[in-house]
């Protein structure tokens, strides 16, 4: 019986070389010469640890993350923005966590779409992912282009263990 399990998983190498052009364009854009803007990343937290100035430079390093996160085929909805927090010498300290693993309403959210589509296609929930499992190949298929299509996913999917 064919199936496939699917997932959400974070490309952390792809990020870090996002997180690094950004650090690279603030230390060449003019309008952030001599600011002690810093942006770092933190691999085993799963986090982004933003401190900046002002307001204006924050989301104009905000839009230079996703742009770079874009442009590496992230998925730009992994980022959970956190709260502006005011740090010493009147700096701005913004934490951004790394979303990984599908939340239980996404979980659902893909149930719902495979008993929708009225295919002879299981799905069941095991921990962080969902196995879908049916008799054609070609009916897995279609729930996989379900789900990529539903725009209340809100994390990107990886399909992986495809067993024919």
């Amino acid at each position: 019986m064919p199936s496939v399990d699917v997932v959400s998983r974070l490309d952390m190498q792809e990020i870090d070389n996002a997180v690094n052009a950004v650090k690279k364009e603030i230390a060449n854009r003019f309008d952030f010469r001599n600011s002690k803007t810093e942006i770092e990343l933190i691999k085993h937290e799963k986090r982004i640890r933003l401190l900046i100035e002002d307001d204006m430079k924050l989301r104009a390093v905000k839009e230079m993350l996703v742009g770079r996160l874009i442009g590496r085929k992230v998925f730009p909805k992994i980022l959970d923005f956190g709260q502006e927090e005011k740090a010493a010498s009147g700096m701005l300290r913004v934490e951004i966590r790394l979303r990984e693993g599908l939340t239980a309403d996404d979980a659902r959210v893909i149930l719902k779409i495979t008993k929708e589509s009225k295919l002879k296609v299981q799905a069941a929930i095991q921990g962080d992912q969902v196995r879908l499992s049916g008799n054609k190949i070609d009916d897995l298929q279609a729930i996989m282009q379900l789900a990529r299509a539903n725009e209340s996913i809100t994390v990107p999917l990886q399909f992986i263990n495809m067993k024919r």
